[in-house]
């Protein structure tokens, strides 16, 4: 075994520090290379999303702008209508409170015309069934008598019209035998 002094041990770490950061500087130059070929694509992508991206982005602020233009020329326009809306609203609630009123008002002028008629049809009925009364009992009594009188004149003239009847025979015991 050759002999380490100092020199030795310190040429060999010289040489093992200087292999060790060269191969350090070997791989950063890769990592290096890696990453810009990484940030190439990179690059491209986001070309390739800003070129897709940024005609969605105008349209949208188009579309912003449209939308706020369109909205400041409605926004009186439906407040307007709002407010009309609201006056409407009140007015059929003034003119349903008024209309509600009449009805009620109208009911009760039917109420009491119906009882009024009501009165007078139970009077006139009540009248016509008195002289229904009146009138059979004063047409009815005499009538009763008139047709009792021609019953019996009916009843004197055919029993004067009969002939004379044959005197009622005596039961005889043959009668009695026939009897079933």
């Amino acid at each position: 075994m050759p002999k380490l002094d100092n020199a030795t041990i310190e040429l060999v770490s010289i040489a093992v520090t200087a292999l060790a950061v060269l191969l350090q500087a070997i791989v950063l130059f890769f990592i290096y290379l890696a990453l810009r070929k990484a940030i190439g694509s990179l690059r491209g992508e986001v070309e390739d999303l800003r070129s897709s991206l940024m005609p969605m982005v105008d349209n949208s602020r188009e579309l912003i702008d449209n939308t706020r233009r369109v909205f400041a020329r409605v926004a009186p326009k439906a407040e307007a209508t709002a407010s009309d809306l609201a006056r409407i609203a009140r007015g059929l609630r003034e003119q349903t409170g008024e209309l509600e009123t009449a009805a009620q008002e109208i009911l009760e002028r039917v109420r009491v015309q119906t009882n009024r008629m009501d009165a007078m049809a139970t009077s006139g009925l009540d009248a016509v069934d008195r002289a229904g009364n009146f009138v059979a009992e004063t047409v009815g009594k005499p009538m009763k008598q008139l047709v009792g009188l021609a019953a019996a004149a009916k009843a004197i003239i055919e029993s004067l019209r009969a002939p004379a009847r044959e005197l009622r025979h005596t039961r005889s015991s043959e009668d009695e035998d026939t009897f079933v």
